[in-house]
């Protein structure tokens, strides 16, 4: 018999369109090899075009979905995408408070067509109730400026702010740098015992949509593994360039990412 896959609680929004949200993570754990769960926070409208409706769920109802999973099947990682409402963050929060294991915080604020995702009182909430909590939060560059208050506008900015970021509680930061300016991007992985930086060439496709969504599940996944933090980084971000690489087309937006295993 093989060894049990990695048990991923995934707490994130439906996308209607499979490119992202909660349709991305669970296509991403599945194919590193782990085993995937949902607490749905909220159901989108939305394609590759954009987002054009949201229906939240309730807080009690998300985090009974939690506490359904954890209760019966245990989990060894969490992924937290799309909230919403501050009152879910709380709830999110306090059934989380007690667990002691790695916990993914991807402060997903606005939608890839730009579209709000998260009003200003679930941000405050964000930062004071789950921040703390995180293993590692994965923001993109607006993220980071809006969660750090600190201007970015190159590679030393950002690591200013991921560093900025770091004090107000989180484990680790992962500065992504794919909306800063260049032909080549740069992630930062800030930690209390100092900074790495990952670099790659950029790719130049329309078919980016779900990428915060599928970065930070395979880190999940990676840490509900067993991964170090920097090996799971890694292999995140390999997991991303080769679903950009094998993109299937889609849409006439932001096209989905191609879902395939690591060879």
């Amino acid at each position: 018999m093989s060894e049990r896959p990695a048990r991923i609680l995934v707490i994130a929004g439906s996308d209607s369109g499979g490119g992202a949200g909660i349709q991305a993570d669970i296509k991403t754990i599945t194919c590193l090899g782990g085993y995937a769960m949902t607490a749905v926070t909220a159901v989108t409208v939305q394609n590759t075009l954009g987002v054009t409706g949201i229906h939240a769920i309730p807080a009690e109802i998300v985090a009974a979905q939690m506490r359904a999973c954890i209760d019966d099947i245990g989990v060894d990682a969490v992924k937290i995408g799309m909230i919403g409402a501050a009152e879910t963050v709380v709830a999110v929060a306090e059934v989380l408070a007690g667990l002691r294991l790695p916990i993914v915080v991807d402060p997903v604020m606005m939608a890839k067509g730009g579209a709000s995702l998260l009003d200003d009182d679930a941000a405050l909430a964000l930062i004071e109730r789950l921040l703390p909590l995180a293993s590692v939060v994965t923001p993109n560059t607006p993220e980071l400026v809006a969660l750090s208050g600190t201007e970015v506008e190159d590679e030393a900015g950002a690591l200013l702010a991921a560093q900025e970021l770091l004090l107000q509680g989180p484990g680790a930061v992962l500065a992504k740098g794919g909306h800063l300016p260049g032909d080549r991007l740069t992630d930062w992985l800030v930690t209390r015992g100092g900074h790495i930086a990952f670099t790659a060439q950029r790719i130049e496709t329309r078919h980016t949509h779900g990428t915060g969504c599928t970065l930070a599940s395979a880190l999940a996944c990676g840490l509900g593994q067993g991964l170090t933090l920097e090996a799971a980084v890694v292999q995140a971000r390999a997991f991303v360039a080769q679903g950009i690489d094998r993109a299937p087309g889609f849409g006439g937006g932001h096209g989905p990412l191609g879902f395939y295993p690591l060879p």
